[in-house]
């Protein structure tokens, strides 16, 4: 269950606040030949099954933009925001992929509330968020984002 926040106050009172985790969501080959197919990267390491096998990896792994991309469902589950007109994903800070996730792999986010500050109509917060792997100490991914609530 997500975190419910109701109106900008509540939002701002999330500063520093552990998010906890998503659920998990399974890597699938499937899914990453359709994200290859969506934005035109079929490099073999990602979509040839066969060839990668005998790869760097010993299989094929995600996109690193498809587990960036994973973050919007994931972050859903970890805060919801009722009582605004509007939320915007306004952009990422930093990000970065320290571990490759390797087909069949389940990967799921960590989040906490970096900061909550006013802008005008709203408030923008600044969420650090981690892609874990299960079963692997690295992260998939690393990322800061920012995001808009407008009243």
């Amino acid at each position: 269950m997500p975190r419910t926040v109701r109106g900008i106050d509540e939002i701002k009172a999330q500063a520093g606040a552990d998010l906890g985790h998503s659920s998990w969501v399974e890597i699938t080959q499937p899914r990453v030949d359709t994200f290859a197919d969506a934005t035109d990267d079929h490099q073999w390491i990602h979509v040839d099954v066969a060839r990668a096998a005998a790869g760097p990896f010993g299989g094929t792994i995600a996109h690193g933009y498809l587990t960036l991309s994973l973050l919007i469902p994931m972050w859903s589950e970890l805060l919801r925001v009722e009582g605004v007109s509007m939320a915007v994903n306004y952009g990422l800070n930093k990000v970065r992929f320290p571990a490759p996730v390797p087909v069949g792999a389940k990967v799921r986010a960590h989040g906490r509330v970096v900061s909550a500050e006013d802008v005008a109509g709203g408030v923008e917060v600044v969420v650090d968020l981690t892609v874990e792997i299960d079963g692997v100490r690295k992260p998939a991914c690393v990322a800061q984002a920012v995001y808009r609530f407008f009243a």
